[in-house]
């Protein structure tokens, strides 16, 4: 592998470099060169085959460049190859009017630059400098473009990759500050796992020891929690300072209480390679402070919300314990008012379209438990055991701040007659006075009225199930497109197993009703992808929204639909989009380039919309899903571009595993 010395020339720097030539990928001791054994290592190569990566390893070059290197050059210098950094680093730049620099990002071994100015043929859109003797692989603009084309995970890493930083960028705009991104400066919260946040030994007691013993230990080590184990070593449970304050007072207990009695059980737990948001998302669905971490199937120490929250600052927990404190219902009205700019921080911190939406949908969740927890409380003990039904996106765990009430009551059925009449009585009240509560707390009403105090929505779990079957076995198109909005509950709130029973009896009679599964796969071909013959944006052509991309009917429903249909085809519980299609792909129902193609379209609108929505807040308007093309900056174009174009693959899909007219 021979070592030649060149000049490089590149404008306004004349520096030496050293390039290694890679006459072929192994050494003739067929043993893989290091570069190749480093390629393994790097996304998205790393998931390569073996086959895969010899292919690529034929065209890379080996280049090393000295610290004060000028390798690219801001709208100056032509890109030839992409660089993967081997050792060393490099700075991202621009320059402004006054010629300074404005700093964007340091990059360190396992990152790349180049890509983005390849794949949208133009020259380098920031100056790229080494910050110390760096070492690159280098894979040929051309050889890089065949592979984007003939790799579909490689051109999907690269797609979300630039959507997050677009994003990033935005985000600082909007903040009218330039974020500047320091070495090593990862961003904890989806990046760091958990186990590089534990502290200190596990600290763990007996259950027959008292609970003053475990409130001296606890003080003794300054920990707020002890893990039980018994004399076998066995974890039984965990024992808080929360336990010791609340339990001990409200049951009247003394302090010689076993700890057996006020502990709790069994102790919620994560594995030491989550990363921390995941922890974070689990104790705030949980409603818990304290998190087990596994290592090897066993807890090796225990992480609170407060370890991340020193780290992250500002955290949905915040918002969480000021819901969970208020004692009046109108106390909760102005906390949605906040979720906006703690979801911008996540954005900002590098968190994906589906992480936001499960953060907003446990913060909704938890407005919505609060308000009917405290109407209990106000109207009395229902007279049956319920459940609140949440449907369409709030069904889906998939909402953003454009998002109106979709609910419905399922209760189960009384005694005797006048039993049933007065629990219809009370869960019609208890609705309207739930339903507006929620109005006031922001969550818009459904222009269709379909929410629990409405009595079409507010049924026996009978009558939802022979609901479901009308709709199965006799479907009317415009009925059912209509219903579909329902296929997608979950329960919210009271007795879950009420939900439970009614989405078995769905999934058992749609797996069963093909007619039905026919009809609902011709329908998702009736929303046509957002392009023209000629790859331009299809716009609204009529109302309020003339001109716009319409980003949620024309471009996310499309999705939705197409992973609902297939679920209820193969009998899959799940309602969340990108749920659905991870368990399609895993239960082979789709090809797994699909899946990938679906997943990374899917999760770039989302991020679009997000933002969008995020900016109208920013300057006093509603959040809407309409976007303006003109506001789009060329690769936001781009990338929305080839998300619509993911739409068609799928209606091409159904059309051949449904035999639909072609016409």
């Amino acid at each position: 592998m021979p070592i030649h010395q060149s000049k490089l020339e590149l404008p306004g720097n004349s520096i030496y470099c050293y390039e290694v030539t890679m006459a072929q990928n192994h050494r003739q001791d067929d043993q893989p060169s290091p570069s190749v054994t480093f390629l393994k290592t790097v996304r998205p190569f790393s998931a390569l085959t073996e086959d895969q990566i010899i292919k690529v390893s034929r065209f890379l070059e080996e280049k090393s460049y000295p610290k004060g290197t000028l390798i690219l050059k801001e709208g100056k210098t032509d890109i030839e190859a992409l660089h993967i950094i081997q050792s060393g680093g490099v700075k991202l730049y621009l320059k402004d009017l006054e010629n300074r620099e404005i700093l964007k990002e340091y990059r360190g071994s396992g990152d790349y630059f180049g890509a983005l100015g390849i794949i949208m043929d133009t020259r380098a859109n920031l100056s790229v400098e080494t910050v110390e003797d760096t070492a690159c692989i280098l894979v040929p603009k051309k050889r890089f473009l065949e592979f984007l084309h003939t790799n579909p995970q490689i051109s999907v890493f690269f797609l979300k990759s630039f959507c997050k930083r677009y994003i990033h960028s935005a985000h600082s705009e909007i903040d009218g500050k330039e974020e500047r991104v320091k070495a090593g400066n990862a961003l904890y919260l989806f990046s760091q796992d958990v186990g590089s946040v534990m502290k200190g030994t596990l600290q763990t007691c007996l259950p027959d020891d008292t609970a003053q013993a475990a409130a001296q230990k606890m003080a003794k080590y300054r920990i707020g929690s002890l893990v039980v184990r018994n004399a076998a070593s066995k974890v039984e449970g965990i024992i808080t300072d929360k336990d010791l304050r609340a339990k001990l007072v409200s049951k009247g207990l003394g302090a010689d209480e076993p700890v057996s009695s006020i502990m709790t059980s069994p102790v919620k737990t994560i594995s030491s390679q989550e990363v921390c948001f995941d922890a974070l998302f689990s104790m705030l669905k949980n409603r818990i402070h304290h998190l087990g971490v596994e290592r090897g199937g066993e807890i090796v120490s225990v992480i609170t919300s407060h370890d991340i929250l020193l780290l992250q600052g500002a955290s949905p927990i915040f918002l969480f314990r000021e819901i969970a404190a208020q004692t009046r219902i109108e106390g909760l009205y102005p906390i949605p008012k906040s979720f906006p700019p703690i979801v911008r921080r996540l954005m900002a911190d590098g968190a994906k379209a589906s992480n936001i939406n499960r953060v907003i949908t446990v913060l909704n969740d938890q407005i919505l438990d609060r308000i009917l927890s405290l109407l209990i409380e106000e109207m009395g003990t229902p007279p049956v055991p319920f459940c609140w039904l949440v449907m369409g996106s709030e069904g889906r765990k998939e909402q953003t701040f454009s998002t109106d009430q979709d609910n419905a009551i399922i209760f189960e059925i009384p005694d005797g007659f006048a039993e049933e009449k007065a629990a219809r009585a009370y869960f019609l009240d208890f609705a309207e006075r739930a339903v507006k509560h929620l109005a006031a707390c922001g969550y818009a009403l459904c222009n269709g009225d379909i929410m629990a105090s409405n009595p079409k929505w507010n049924l026996s779990l009978p009558e939802w199930q022979q609901l479901f079957d009308h709709w199965i076995f006799s479907p009317d198109p415009e009925e059912l497109l209509h219903s579909t909005i329902f296929f997608d509950f979950r329960a919210a709130f009271g007795k879950m197993e009420l939900a439970h029973a009614l989405r078995q009896h769905l999934v058992r009679r749609a797996e069963r009703e093909k007619v039905f599964i026919h009809h609902l796969a011709k329908d998702c071909l009736a929303t046509r992808p957002p392009l023209s013959f000629f790859k331009h944006f299809v716009l609204e052509k009529e109302g309020k929204n003339k001109g716009l991309i319409d980003l949620k009917g024309k471009g996310l429903i499309p999705f939705v639909d197409f992973a609902r249909v297939m679920c209820l085809d193969h009998g899959m519980i799940a309602t969340n989009t990108l749920e659905r299609i991870k368990s399609l792909e895993e239960n082979n129902a789709i090809p797994e380039n699909l899946a990938l193609k679906i997943k990374a379209a899917y999760e770039t609108q989302m991020e679009l919309r997000l933002f969008h929505q995020l900016k109208r807040i920013q300057d006093g308007q509603q959040p809407d899903n309409y976007l303006k093309p003109s506001e789009l900056s060329e690769m936001e174009r781009h990338t929305l571009k080839d998300a619509f174009l993911v739409i068609g693959e799928m209606q091409s899909f159904l059309k051949n595993r449904f035999h639909l007219n072609l016409g």
